[in-house]
């Protein structure tokens, strides 16, 4: 165990104490009754629009974050520079050719190079897992436009195909690689997300078709249907630019340099709005420490937001905040990141074993009226993760999900999909247990 966890556990709530009821349904209350939150999210989702990485939206995003926090009179408000990289989608297409003409709904994954100008057209071999793919072997895969028709499980298990598949094809000779939308769900909605290419395979292109086009193609090929399909894509890199992740604090009364910090993230793909993924935790966090400074509460420690940038495609900016918090020689008591939608709350996640745990539960407890007071297995959340490595406590704010992977990275994530209600609870949850860590004695 690192020193600094040890020293969290020396400082923890100790288990029955629960002085802060009072203060936790102060910030419950005044988190439900606020419109704040939602009016930027709102302002986020149909002014500033999607915010990938290199874009202007980005940003204009980390500008207006800025000043946002600048308005909730919060302290310390600055930038922290991030250089990130710079994807740039262009133009897109995939059609089907054989055994009929019509255009199939796509999305080009994010870091995916682009076809040969005017296009690849190919023949389709369709695989639902890898090993289905290495039994084909060489002599069947080259020359082929691969499709993982790979059934939605759960996220980890399903998003190795849209991440590692086109490498793996590549290894077997095929020219272009097709991964069936992450999504339990679909209106022929095509879902993208980031790929990786491997440094010793040949890279080819790589997009997400919709969960009903997969499924077309695969039951052509089982009734022994040659299936045909031109892909053209305009993928390219530009090089990395410059972004940042934004912060706003309240400065601890008796040890501002202990932090706890919360956030989510400013970035989003470049389709849609970014409204669940993840403009809402972005917004629910600075609403929590707005409502904080509202109420007139000043807790022990250091209670900060951050708006993370690239958590995407590169994850650069969580890196880049970790580094900048160790060279001003803080301790972080904890970290809680919000970036699973913003449906009901559940409650939050700590990674297994994690010390701390007990008091997690004891501090949940306060948002039961909420229906927020579960805390369960999991493992926080990405822009966390290099704190979290630093041995800090990191918290995932967990919700029902119960539609956040039907518009997960898609065109149809916009705001229209938020419900107030259910966006106040989290932003509560997150004001509540961002509160009492920070003041816990």
């Amino acid at each position: 165990m690192r020193p600094l966890a040890l020293f969290f556990v020396a400082v923890a709530l100790a288990p029955g104490q629960t002085n802060y009821q009072a203060t936790a349904d102060k910030l419950i209350d005044a988190a439900l009754a606020s419109n704040t939150g939602l009016n930027r999210l709102e302002f986020l989702c149909y002014r500033i629009g999607s915010r990938l990485a290199g874009s202007k939206a980005l940003n204009d995003a980390v500008d207006w974050s800025v000043a946002m926090m600048g308005s909730s009179d919060l302290d310390n408000v600055h930038t922290i520079p991030v250089t990130v990289p710079h994807w740039e989608r262009g133009e897109e297409s995939a059609e089907l050719l054989e055994p009929l003409v019509k255009p199939l709904f796509m999305l080009g994954l994010g870091g995916s190079i682009a076809t040969p100008k005017g296009g690849i057209t190919a023949d389709v071999l369709v695989v639902s897992n890898f090993d289905e793919l290495e039994k084909l072997g060489r002599a069947k895969v080259a020359g082929k436009i691969v499709l993982y028709d790979a059934p939605f499980t759960d996220y980890d298990a399903t998003v190795v195909y849209r991440v590692t598949g086109a490498s793996r094809a590549a290894r077997l000779g095929a020219v272009a690689s097709l991964v069936r939308s992450v999504t339990p769900r679909s209106l022929r909605d095509p879902h993208t997300g980031a790929m990786n290419y491997t440094a010793t395979d040949v890279q080819i292109p790589a997009a997400a078709i919709s969960v009903e086009d997969a499924i077309y193609l695969h039951r052509l090929q089982e009734t022994g249907q040659r299936v045909s399909v031109h892909l053209t894509m305009e993928a390219h890199k530009e090089p990395d630019a410059d972004s940042a992740d934004v912060m706003g604090e309240i400065t601890g009364r008796e040890l501002p340099k202990e932090v706890v910090v919360i956030g989510g993230h400013i970035d989003s793909w470049d389709v849609g709005q970014g409204a669940n993924d993840d403009g809402s935790g972005a917004m629910a966090a600075l609403e929590a420490i707005s409502i904080m400074k509202k109420l007139g509460l000043q807790p022990r420690r250091t209670i900060r937001v951050v708006l993370w940038t690239n958590e995407e495609n590169g994850g650069r900016g969580g890196v880049a905040y970790e580094e900048w918090a160790k060279a001003q020689g803080e301790k972080h008591i904890a970290a809680i990141e919000m970036d699973g939608g913003a449906e009901s709350p559940i409650g939050f996640d700590l990674p297994d074993g994690n010390p701390m745990l007990a008091k997690a539960k004891t501090v949940a407890a306060l948002l039961k009226r909420i229906n927020a007071d579960k805390i369960v297995s999991g493992q926080g959340e990405a822009d966390i993760e290099p704190l979290m490595n630093d041995g800090v406590p990191g918290f995932g704010l967990r919700t029902v999900m119960t539609h956040y992977f039907d518009y997960h990275h898609t065109n149809a994530d916009t705001f229209d999909k938020i419900v107030p209600d259910e966006f106040r609870r989290c932003a509560a949850a997150m004001a509540v247990m961002g509160y009492v860590l920070a003041d816990m004695p």
